[in-house]
């Protein structure tokens, strides 16, 4: 099953930026997920298995020297083309 998820890291400190890039480019090591990165947020596609390991593994290792931080993830049981901007005519 392919999958797509959509997800926020929100370290709770002055000094934020670093700590989401980091997340970010730890999620983008992985050539099995396709992944979009926007101002808002991250978005992951692939199969089930290949997202949540790859997140997994990069939340683990962003939580492990016990700094505080929030991850918020919506996932959908859907295959997003996430690369393409929506259409939002919405005259139809």
């Amino acid at each position: 099953m392919r999958i797509t998820a959509e997800l926020s890291l929100y370290p709770l400190e002055a000094d934020y930026l670093p700590r989401i890039v980091a997340f970010i480019e730890e999620l983008a090591e992985s050539s099995n997920v396709e992944i979009v990165v926007n101002q808002m947020s991250t978005q992951l596609r692939g199969g089930f298995a290949d997202v949540t390991s790859v997140l997994n593994r990069a939340l683990e290792n962003s939580f492990a020297d016990g700094r505080a931080q929030a991850l918020v993830v919506k996932y959908l049981n859907a295959d997003l083309p996430i690369s393409e901007p929506p259409d939002l005519d919405l005259a139809r």
